[in-house]
């Protein structure tokens, strides 16, 4: 029998940041048929630690694992998504349809984080009108209209370094509130604007620094 809880209202920002991989891990188990996981199974599948990958599922679940079985996979999944937002559907806008903007705005796997990217904007005459994945890319003097038409509040950057302020800056004065920044840069913004920056230079840095540790103690 399994007990109810009290899905905790706040977590801490680690804890959040690694509910995603959960949630991805624990779809393919459910798409293979499985009914149960278990936190130490998620843990060796992920690499992380399992007392880690315990505490963070208990502050979500609305249930107890099963002794010797787990949590049930789709009550997990479910929690999982009310608490990430996934079973609520929140449209956005993408500017700059580059390499790095059409990989995103092709991403099948937003729409079930509960991410719909409706349009692209770009300033290159020559992509306007055209569909990618039925997604209209537009001029970027229509983003305006089109944010107040449509009402959506979240906007997606994938321009240049020395292009993203101004766009941020459109992005605003739209009725955009919420930002997700792939350009290698920091925004300005008013105060009771959410950006979240995807700092890939910063990222690629860890990375070289630990792989160069790595080589380091193998010698």
């Amino acid at each position: 029998m399994t007990t109810q809880r009290n899905i905790s209202l706040v977590v801490p920002k680690s804890t959040l940041s690694r509910l995603p991989l959960y949630y991805s891990h624990i779809r393919k188990m459910q798409q293979q048929g499985e009914k149960y996981v278990s936190a130490a199974a998620i843990a060796q599948s992920l690499n992380l630690n399992p007392v880690l990958v315990r505490k963070d599922l208990s502050g979500v679940s609305s249930v107890e694992g099963k002794p010797h079985a787990g949590f049930e996979i789709d009550t997990l999944i479910k929690d999982l998504c009310e608490y990430l937002g996934y079973n609520k559907v929140d449209e956005a806008i993408l500017v700059g349809v580059g390499s790095l903007g059409r990989l995103i705005l092709t991403n099948k796997e937003f729409s079930s984080m509960g991410l719909n990217i409706t349009v692209g904007f770009d300033k290159d005459p020559d992509l306007h009108g055209l569909q990618i994945d039925d997604k209209f890319i537009l001029p970027m003097e229509k983003m305006e209209s089109y944010v107040k038409r449509t009402g959506v509040k979240i906007g997606i950057i994938t321009v240049p370094a020395d292009q993203a302020q101004a766009v941020c800056d459109q992005m605003v004065n739209c009725g955009i509130l919420a930002i997700w920044n792939f350009a290698f840069t920091l925004l300005n913004v008013p105060q009771g604007i959410l950006v979240k920056n995807e700092n890939l230079p910063s990222s690629l840095a860890v990375l070289s620094h630990q792989l160069a540790n790595k080589l380091s103690n193998n010698n």
